[in-house]
């Protein structure tokens, strides 16, 4: 394997390899379930972070995703639209939202997780060795330790 040379000849590897398997993800996934990668993004997140309930505040859902409060303000109006979520006051304290599952929602993604997953490996993991899956695995902590 040649070293790169130059710190923007791995940034231009890096998005061409971002850009490259988003997009063939995003359209495997539309494909098979009728959701946009954004779509299941959202509702991965919640699934990840809600710990069974399917329920989380609107703000650490941004804060997870790292989109900014408009984009996914914009996203989850979409989604609400095509019933997959609602947003409904906090019942805790009411000074914010949480972003609810429908079960609509909650089935969506059951469907779609298996052909995502079969996506990915299609498209990224399954190209790799178990050297190079390490080596991802170890650059994503290294850059996400720093925030």
């Amino acid at each position: 394997m040649t070293r790169t040379r130059q710190p923007r000849d791995a940034w231009q590897a890096y998005r061409r390899l971002q850009l490259l398997v988003d997009a063939e993800v995003a359209r495997d996934l539309e494909r098979e379930s009728g959701l946009s990668l954004p779509d299941y993004e959202v509702l991965s997140a919640v699934v990840a972070m809600s710990s069974g309930e399917h329920c989380i505040r609107v703000g650490r859902l941004t804060a997870r995703m790292g989109w900014a409060h408009s984009r996914l303000s914009r996203q989850l109006g979409r989604m609400e639209r095509r019933g997959l979520v609602t947003r409904e006051p906090c019942e805790l304290d009411g000074r914010g939202d949480d972003v609810v599952l429908t079960d609509s929602g909650r089935r969506a993604y059951a469907e779609a997780a298996p052909a995502h997953l079969e996506s990915v490996e299609r498209h990224l993991t399954g190209l790799l060795t178990p050297e190079q899956l390490d080596a991802l695995i170890g650059i994503e902590q290294t850059v996400a330790g720093r925030r």
